[in-house]
């Protein structure tokens, strides 16, 4: 376990050496993941604004609730991740983007007893606009929060347009 922890930390070192920063581990991840959709899901862009609001809940949830997994309820769409360890900004988004295997594109909906609503959120055709918040626990472990603009997950409404993925494949956009 402990090997995996060092391993873990010099890969983030690393990244952060070659010259990317926080903000570039975040939304690198998470565009990364838009892209292996298709090319009608435009990139997010990186937000201020966002990352201040996602730094302070992460920080609250830190400081008054020992990082207990709770949504902020705010304006923005909104992925929160705990981690028992040290973790990246990819190891966050990459356990959201894992929901994948549990989404139905046909029937827009997740398989029985499964949660893909992080990942939808992540794919989300119409944000445009992420920031994102971590928050070391009192007793160990990372609170990781990112806020998304416009947000996504509505009742009914597909993350994506299957149309954006045929005409991406087609090579007619």
């Amino acid at each position: 376990m402990k090997a995996l922890a060092v391993l873990v930390l010099v890969a983030a070192v690393l990244e952060v050496a070659a010259g990317q920063s926080v903000a570039d581990q975040y939304l690198n991840a998470h565009n990364s993941a838009r892209r292996a959709v298709g090319a009608g899901i435009p990139d997010l862009r990186w937000n201020n604004q966002l990352q201040a609001y996602a730094t302070n809940w992460a920080s609250n949830r830190a400081n008054t609730a020992r990082c207990a997994l709770s949504h902020s309820g705010g304006p923005y769409g909104e992925n929160i991740f705990w981690s028992s360890g040290s973790s990246t900004p990819a190891d966050a988004v990459r356990a959201w983007v894992d929901e994948k295997q549990f989404y139905n594109y046909g029937s827009n909906s997740c398989a029985a007893g499964r949660v893909c609503g992080h990942y939808t959120q992540v794919v989300w055709r119409n944000s445009q606009f992420v920031g994102c918040g971590s928050a070391n626990c009192p007793g160990g472990g990372t609170f990781v929060v990112c806020s998304y603009n416009p947000p996504g997950n509505f009742n009914g409404q597909r993350p994506y347009l299957q149309s954006d993925v045929q005409y991406f494949f087609r090579g007619e956009k």
